[in-house]
């Protein structure tokens, strides 16, 4: 069992409660973490705003040369920080990779952005002044991050603020704190200069709320659902704050009657199945035009019913538990409750067979579904495939974009024309079209109510950054 504790203020500290963390898969602990109480949350606080003139300062090329220190150490524990995402999770080993691979993409990539900022000269109508624009690191950070991407969550967050000068509070999910405390641990080991980056976790309503409510903090940025996003909001309002949050999704899939109906159904199972389910960007409401329904559902079911359910490091495995038991009543209450009201159960529901410990759900497909139900209407966040036919191309998108939602979308045509079209119509964050990608580079970012201000990308860091104009008269 592993045995963590908090990072603050260059030191790993010993002193708190200790709280077991329980592997989804088989309800066993597997580690320890030392808790963070109220102090410990004002000395993180206090560390990092001390910690702001030395770091916001110092020439951007040093603390690039301290972001490839972190990584060249995250590199070297690759698979301590896998092993702490496969246990706190329960995931399948080879889906820790894609958690580790972007702590190592996000230092590389905004250590490069940043040392290609330059400032930027504005002319003046007049001719009577200089003016110079450049941009500073806007102060302390603290970041909430999710339980679903333990590592891939924090790198959203670490990579810009160390690059662009703002020490930055990161606290895990209580359910999945193994790797991002194991990333305080390297941050000693290379003794990373004091406060620049405090890694706590403990109670939401102990030390979230007195850091959200902290005058310290210039920025609040949110990994979680949007009815955390309003929460911290709320708790913020003491002084002016930016925010920036990637909240919750209820993601439509357009599938046409033209469309390679084997690429769409790969795709869906694998958003909808990989990590369970439990991925923001994850279709939620599916829907099929009427003449390729019947064989679309077809590789839908084929597929569920291949997918391979259960936990191991050397097993070949598609899908882990869900997060806990009270998500897994959760999910199974959504599809209980479109099954009562005429939803046709095609494939899963309830514990997968052959899995009677641990918090596994079957990959479950569901037919016949109204976008009146529940399950279409809330996030599900587990691996539930909601399928609905359509006729009418207005309509599907009147009922797509029926929703407070707004972060990713999905469109499987082969008419370029009507994917241009649709992909302007709908209203959401992210479209894509005929797959799925995302990486480092590509912005991620929802409307709605899905969040605000954007995660990856060089527009990440316009979230740490401020313009600065100095304007110089001339002296003739």
């Amino acid at each position: 069992m592993f045995a963590k504790q908090p990072y603050i203020d260059g030191k790993l500290v010993d002193a708190g409660e200790v709280f077991e963390v329980i592997n989804p898969a088989t309800e066993a602990p597997v580690g320890t973490i030392v808790l963070a109480n109220a102090d410990a949350a004002l000395a993180a606080l206090d560390a990092a705003d001390k910690a702001f003139p030395m770091w916001a300062n110092m020439p951007a090329s040093e603390r690039v040369k301290w972001m490839h220190k972190l990584r060249d150490a995250v590199i070297e524990h690759e698979d301590h920080l896998r092993t702490c995402v496969h246990l706190e999770m329960g995931k399948p080993w080879a889906a820790t990779k894609d958690d580790y691979d972007m702590l190592v993409d996000s230092l590389n990539f905004y250590a490069d952005e940043i040392m290609a900022i330059k400032g930027e000269e504005l002319k003046d109508k007049e001719g009577t002044h200089t003016h110079m624009l450049t941009r500073e690191p806007i102060g302390v950070v603290a970041a909430f991050l999710a339980w679903n991407f333990p590592l891939l969550n924090l790198a959203y967050k670490l990579g810009p603020a160390m690059a662009s000068g703002c020490p930055i509070i990161i606290k895990p999910s209580m359910q999945t704190p193994l790797s991002a405390y194991a990333v305080g641990e390297l941050c000693a080991k290379i003794g990373l200069p004091a406060g620049v980056v405090n890694i706590i976790s403990g109670h939401n309503r102990e030390i979230g709320d007195l850091i959200s409510a902290s005058t310290i903090p210039a920025m609040l940025t949110l990994i979680g659902s949007t009815q955390t996003g309003l929460h911290v909001m709320k708790a913020g309002s003491t002084s002016i704050k930016r925010y920036s949050m990637e909240l919750g999704g209820n993601a439509p899939v357009l599938v046409f009657a033209d469309a390679d109906l084997d690429l769409a159904a790969d795709t869906v199972v694998a958003l909808k199945y990989g990590n369970s389910g439990q991925i923001c960007v994850a279709p939620n409401r599916v829907f099929v035009a009427a003449e390729v329904a019947e064989a679309f559902t077809q590789k839908i079911v084929e597929r569920a019913k291949a997918t391979k359910v259960g936990f191991g490091k050397d097993q070949d495995i598609d899908m882990g538990p869900v997060i806990d038991e009270g998500s897994w009543k959760r999910i199974d209450g959504l599809v209980q409750d479109a099954i009562a009201n005429g939803a046709t159960l095609l494939a899963g529901g309830g514990r997968p067979e052959g899995q009677d410990i641990g918090s596994f759900y079957a990959p479950t497909v569901l037919s016949n579904v109204t976008d009146d139900m529940r399950v279409c209407r809330e996030e599900v966040f587990g691996p539930v495939i909601n399928l609905m036919q359509f006729t009418d191309e207005a309509d599907v998108l009147d009922i797509a974009n029926n929703t407070d939602a707004g972060l990713t979308a999905y469109i499987f045509t082969q008419d370029q024309d009507r994917a241009d079209s649709f992909a302007a119509r709908l209203r959401f964050g992210e479209i894509q079209i005929n797959g799925v990608k995302y990486a480092i580079n590509l912005p991620h970012c929802g409307i709605k109510q899905s969040g605000i201000g954007v995660d990856c990308s060089h527009l990440a860091l316009d979230e740490y950054l401020a313009p600065k104009r100095v304007s110089r008269a001339i002296i003739k």
